[in-house]
């Protein structure tokens, strides 16, 4: 699970500081204010992380990515390329992740369940000729790693660029306490490294370079692992077909705007996937298990995906909204169904331990179900541990976890609630202290709009048109 996030000089923010990640994070607040940067930053990291062109420092993105954030220029806090670029990342694990000092007998240097991953990226003029790892422009200016370090049980490995060089770097080590660790030359090699692949691994030439270094590719590949269970799904979705072809595709997830939501049920239903709902209940297939949530949300009685013929590979979205009502297709039913379908075939999909990001899932959906959203979540935290970051302006979410927390069916320990506002140096962050019984003690002035001054300004005109009228 992601446990905290920090950026500096991402889009609006300057600084967000620490950014506590709990099972059910929520990030509130008004249009414009950063909200859906900090989704966005994760997207960027993972989308680059599964980039096959190592000798970018970031995917920005395009048509085929998740998110097209444009280039450093676009991304860097006041669109200035002298500001440098931060981001830091802190996950847990199932089981410790353990350095061993090589050189030394595979002494034990540090071990945790706990890791760290922290990045500063700048714009730099590269030397005339230099290509990274034979991608890209040749000289101009790029965007280049200055230091990039990875945190196991207090102590970090990383490495740094030179200060008099573009392209040269040296290993660090951090390592407090005795016995200490070191990296050691290997003879003859004392040689200044080439920069980093992407922005998180560590070049092939440390491992030859030094002696006891052969650790740090593992610390690359566990954050690799790590992001390749986080998920997006983006808030404009797609609309329903009448017809999906599908021709055996397993995604990875829902897509950008959800066109992969038929792709994936039928992948699970071919691998016989089966989801459990709670202790010591049946285990349900992805797809009854989503008709189970569609009709607690209210929203349909039946529903299934079945092809129009045996031995077709074209298949059709078939809805019951009533006991009693015609069978339809996906296309003839309100909007609102094909909206939070790819929202609750995600968070059923991903594997289990994945981190689920989520923009403005409360989009066309009654509030009701918005507020069903806040229960869907809860379940798929308490039965596949899928954490789930939500980006929203909904309050009837964030009231249902409230009152899921006042009747003790979350613990308060298991939300982080946060309020973005845009001031004129940059977003802020602000988290909302919620007590174990759905409180909220700092709540901001008008946060989703005054409530009780529409309703007093509407009862003072009613008065006045009633007196003007003589009643």
């Amino acid at each position: 699970m992601l446990t905290r996030l920090r950026l500096k000089n991402f889009k609006s923010w300057t600084d967000t500081g620490d950014v506590a990640l709990r099972p059910i994070t929520g990030f509130f607040g008004t249009n414009s204010s950063g909200k859906s940067s900090l989704l966005h930053a994760l997207v960027l990291l993972k989308q680059t992380a599964d980039s096959a062109d190592r000798g970018l420092v970031f995917h920005f993105g395009d048509r085929s990515t998740s998110v097209d954030l444009g280039d450093f220029g676009s991304v860097v806090h006041g669109h200035d390329s002298e500001n440098e670029l931060e981001m830091s990342l802190e996950w847990n694990r199932h089981t410790p992740f353990k350095i061993k000092d090589s050189k030394h007998g595979n002494r034990l240097v540090c071990e945790s369940r706990n890791l760290a991953f922290r990045v500063a990226v700048a714009q730099t003029a590269m030397p005339y000729g230099h290509g990274v790892y034979g991608h890209g422009p040749y000289g101009g200016v790029q965007a280049a790693v200055r230091e990039m370090a990875y945190g196991v049980g207090g102590a970090e490995f990383g490495m740094r660029r030179r200060a008099a060089s573009t392209t040269k770097y040296d290993l660090l080590e951090d390592v407090p306490g005795k016995p200490g660790f070191r990296f050691v030359h290997s003879k003859g090699r004392k040689w200044p490294l080439p920069e980093p692949e992407k922005y998180y691994r560590f070049p092939d030439q440390a491992r030859a370079y030094f002696q006891n270094a052969g650790f740090l590719a593992d610390l690359a590949l566990a954050l690799e692992q790590r992001l390749n269970h986080v998920a997006y799904l983006g808030p404009l979705r797609a609309h329903p077909e009448r017809r999906y072809a599908w021709a055996g595709a397993r995604p990875s997830d829902m897509g950008r705007a959800g066109e992969a939501v038929v792709d994936a049920m039928l992948a699970a239903r071919e691998r016989g996937d089966a989801i459990s709902p709670g202790y010591r209940k049946r285990r349900l297939s992805l797809e009854q298990y989503v008709a189970k949530w569609l009709k607690e949300l209210g929203l349909i009685h039946d529903f299934q995906v079945a092809s129009v013929s045996d031995g077709s590979q074209i298949y059709e979205v078939r809805i019951k909204q009533t006991p009693r009502s015609a069978q339809v297709l996906l296309t003839d039913v309100g909007f609102g169904v094909s909206q939070i379908l790819p929202v609750l075939v995600l968070c059923l999909f991903v594997p289990e331990g994945s981190t689920v990001l989520l923009e403005q899932p409360e989009i066309h959906l009654h509030p009701s179900v918005q507020s069903g959203l806040a229960d869907v979540m809860i379940d798929v935290w308490k039965n596949r541990k899928v954490q789930v970051i939500v980006e929203s302006h909904s309050e009837h979410l964030l009231q249902r976890l409230q009152r899921r927390i006042a009747e003790e069916a979350l613990p308060s320990d298991d939300v982080s609630l946060y309020f973005c506002d845009l001031e004129q140096s940059g977003s802020i962050l602000k988290k909302l202290d919620i007590n174990r019984f759905g409180d909220i003690s700092n709540w901001p002035h008008n946060f989703f709009g005054d409530q009780f001054g529409e309703i007093a300004a509407a009862t003072r005109a009613a008065q006045k048109r009633r007196r003007a009228a003589g009643q």
